[in-house]
């Protein structure tokens, strides 16, 4: 789901996506699930400047790999193979 909704939004936050979802996402979850999409090379991030003036930390946006983008397109086919077989295998 957050590479459909990065691939669908371009880049994002945590709590961007997890607005996205629809709720699907929790808050909770959400950063320990981008840290470890990070750790397995599925995402790049950077953090957002802070404009003048503000306070607080910087939020980190979230892009996908190329290689999350090969994975997310093989994911896409075996669903359609899937869904292909399920419909053949219902008649």
């Amino acid at each position: 789901m957050i590479l459909e909704l990065l691939v669908e939004h371009g880049e994002l936050f945590g709590l961007a996506m997890v607005e996205a979802s629809g709720g699907r996402l929790k808050r909770g979850t959400v950063y320990v699930t981008l840290g470890r999409m990070e750790e397995k090379g599925y995402l790049d991030s950077r953090q957002e400047p802070l404009p003048p003036g503000a306070t607080g930390l910087p939020r980190r946006l979230y892009t996908p790999t190329g290689h999350a983008l090969q994975v997310l397109a093989a994911w896409r086919a075996a669903e359609r193979v899937m869904a292909g077989h399920l419909s053949t295998t219902e008649a």
